[in-house]
């Protein structure tokens, strides 16, 4: 028997699901056509297991989350994104909006007051911990925990005003950069 035979364990065990696959897809999904299909694509995954298929130790359960899978995998590539602002500025070709990024960085850091920029350069780029960051600074833990949390405030602001970069609401993660002028002052 090779990979893509229907091994007859394989076969029962869809004659018991099918039904409730089906139902579970169609309730999901609420179009009778859209569920079918996903469903024969769960059976063509089933097949390709072979003789594989009977070594799982539930197989209904197996059948049911490669009907999850599928199911997500629809909604993923269904689901609506936003478009595009007008107002973005059209991408230059010679420049990547990550080297506009790396570019406006070091501006961003300099108009920062010297107590942040001195923070964020130890701790973020340099990679002191905060206790090594507090001893090397003569201050309190708690004092230096909150030079370096202001810092970051102010890098963060700083980044969003002159580098146009959003952060992601749920991570905090950098999600987009839209390249602007990096023309920031310094400050002392």
């Amino acid at each position: 028997m090779t990979d893509t035979q229907a091994a007859p364990c394989m076969l029962q065990a869809w004659q018991f699901a099918e039904a409730e696959l089906r139902g579970f897809l169609r309730h999901q999904l609420h179009d009778a056509d859209a569920a079918d299909d996903l469903l024969h694509e769960v059976f063509l995954k089933a097949m390709r297991q072979g003789g594989r298929f009977c070594q799982i130790d539930n197989a209904r359960a197996w059948l049911f989350q490669v009907a999850r899978n599928a199911l997500v995998d629809l909604q993923r590539a269904t689901r609506p994104s936003d478009p595009l602002s007008d107002d973005l500025p059209a991408m230059d070709e010679e420049s990547a909006p990550v080297e506009a990024l790396a570019d406006c960085l070091p501006l961003t850091l300099a108009s920062l007051s010297a107590d942040d920029r001195d923070a964020i350069e130890q701790c973020e780029l340099g990679g002191l911990s905060q206790v090594e960051y507090a001893e090397l600074r003569g201050l309190k833990l708690p004092t230096a925990k909150s030079r370096i949390q202001r810092a970051r405030t102010r890098l963060r602001a700083a980044l969003v005003a002159h580098c146009g970069v959003r952060f992601d609401a749920q991570t905090g993660a950098v999600c987009c950069h839209v390249p602007r002028d990096c023309s920031v002052k310094p400050q002392d």
